[in-house]
């Protein structure tokens, strides 16, 4: 088995610096303010508690990928190490792939007409450096690794006490509540 490209995140050490969604937008010469492959919220008010922190996400590059499925050209391509992206010239800007995003990590670019997605800035991955976000990032809370197995936590935080924590990566299977946390 291929190893497989993985960023994760720690919760606990973002502070909101948007430097990462800077990184992104000049790695990928993006210069419409709405369109960020690397995108950070800032999650507050799910509890009485005035807890808060900031939640970077980019594209989960999934196994299987929809968008991959969803796109009639052919455009959206997944790499043998997982990584997806846009095969630009391929693209005819049909928004399908958008579509089939369960995660929202797909943008249009009115622009170029054609989607933006995180690729994990994979020409750098492929000449030996690290993703722009991670390089840029400046509290380290970014981290890209490559695995066998792929971690079903992706955003690490120690505050799993957390009610705000807790209320935002709960979601129902057929018969339990889950939470997803890491320790």
């Amino acid at each position: 088995m291929s190893k497989r490209a993985v960023m994760l995140i720690d919760l606990d050490r973002c502070i909101g610096c948007l430097s990462c969604e800077i990184a992104c937008k000049q790695e990928k010469g993006i210069e419409n303010f709405n369109i960020k492959p690397m995108k950070v919220f800032r999650m507050e008010g799910l509890s009485d508690s005035p807890d808060a922190f900031f939640l970077p996400m980019n594209c989960f590059h999934c196994e299987p990928a929809p968008c991959v499925f969803a796109c009639p050209t052919s455009a959206m391509k997944k790499r043998q190490d997982g990584i997806v992206y846009v095969q630009e010239m391929l693209c005819i800007g049909c928004k399908a792939c958008i579509i089939a995003c369960p995660y929202g990590a797909i943008t249009f670019n009115p622009n170029t007409m054609k989607v933006e997605k995180c690729d994990y800035c994979y020409k750098r991955i492929d000449a030996g450096l690290l993703p722009s976000c991670v390089s840029k990032c400046v509290t380290n809370c970014l981290y890209f690794v490559q695995v066998e197995e792929i971690p079903k936590e992706r955003h690490i935080s120690k505050r799993t006490n957390s009610e705000l924590l807790f209320k935002l990566f709960e979601w129902r299977e057929p018969s339990s509540l889950c939470v997803s946390s890491s320790e």
